[in-house]
């Protein structure tokens, strides 16, 4: 249970309101309770103050409510932000302890960290390298020469294949494949030779990988996934990309193998990206885009192909008039054909 006022000194904010009154949780707009807080941002939940049953709402400093409203009100610079570190003192994080679950199998040469947490039914291979307060949970398996930095967290199920390099506060989450084979094939006498990957996966610190996420090792050299990156669940990432620091990849985007995607990018959900191709620094790529060329640095695109992202609404737009513009266009072409025949005649 905590005030209004004391919610207040944790996060930086000012009260207006009843810097007594108190909440018992957190919960979304829509659905919170008196005894909620919650946080409004936009100005679609701002301009909807007076729907929320919550006893407490996060808003952005500057904002006015309306005259007559009765919910107390915490203005804060981020309200999404301080939202969040009031859930992280309401649901710490459970603490792991440390040790090694009998059930795990440990590789002959591997060196385990100070305070590391193996899980039921690990798998950690040869010579691998885990560090201080790594949290590795159950059903993992660790390939052979991996190097796993301080304070990571492995979720179930992930797969590190042989040689993967994680930086220090990687989150890895369930049912990810980190360093599996790229899709390299050459075309020989009897279809298609697979050609061997000798190469690995690189992540830096403070990264963060989506569930059933792929990365797939170099095929010679190194796949390169900067500082600060987050994809979100179900993203593949081909052989020898090279991810700049703090870019975040969304939902089922996939990127083709050699490509350079530059630092502080936004790839949005579902959108393709071409192999060998080069990303700049800042750019935005849009749901479902095609990017079939290079992107210049702070450009926002969209589209397929892509395009610029300007341009993309105008041809969003008239796309569901073509057919009707099909009609015209044939109609005029025929009152054009008759009025040509009438002067020749």
């Amino acid at each position: 249970m905590l005030t209004a006022g004391q919610i207040a000194g944790m996060v930086g904010a000012h009260v207006t309101g009843n810097p007594a009154y108190e909440i018992r949780g957190v919960c979304s707009f829509d659905d919170a309770g008196p005894g909620d807080l919650t946080f409004a941002v936009d100005q679609g939940y701002l301009s909807r103050l007076e729907e929320t049953r919550a006893g407490v709402v996060l808003v952005p400093e500057g904002f006015s409510p309306e005259p007559g409203c009765e919910t107390t009100l915490l203005l804060s610079p981020n309200p999404k932000l301080s939202f969040f570190k009031v859930v992280e003192h309401l649901f710490p994080r459970d603490e792991a302890g440390e040790g090694i679950h009998p059930t795990a199998i440990i590789g002959s040469g591997t060196d385990i960290g100070k305070g590391a947490c193996i899980g039921a039914n690990v798998v950690i291979g040869r010579d691998a390298v885990i560090g201080a307060r790594v949290r590795i949970m159950a059903g993992v398996f660790v390939g052979d020469h991996c190097r796993i930095g301080d304070g990571c967290e492995i979720k179930p199920n992930v797969s590190l294949m042989e040689k993967s390099r994680l930086g220090k506060g990687v989150i890895i989450h369930s049912n990810a494949v980190i360093g599996s084979d790229g899709f390299g094939f050459t075309r020989d006498a009897d279809g298609h030779a697979k050609l061997i990957h000798t190469g690995f996966v690189d992540i830096g610190d403070n990264a963060e990988i989506g569930a059933c996420t792929t990365i797939d090792r170099g095929t010679l050299g190194v796949t390169r996934i900067g500082c600060g990156v987050k994809t979100d669940n179900q993203v593949h990432i081909a052989h020898n990309v090279k991810i700049g620091d703090n870019t975040l990849v969304v939902a089922q985007v996939g990127i083709a193998g050699s490509t350079t995607i530059g630092a502080n990018v936004i790839i949005a959900g579902k959108a393709g990206v071409s192999g060998h191709l080069t990303v700049g620094d800042g750019a935005i790529v849009g749901p479902y885009a095609g990017v079939s060329k290079d992107v210049p640095p702070n450009e926002i695109v969209s589209g397929i192909p892509h395009m610029p992202h300007k341009t993309w609404l105008k041809v969003a737009n008239i796309i569901s008039r073509l057919p009707g513009m099909r009609t015209k266009l044939l109609s005029l072409e025929k009152r054009l054909k008759a009025l040509e025949s009438k002067n020749t005649e």
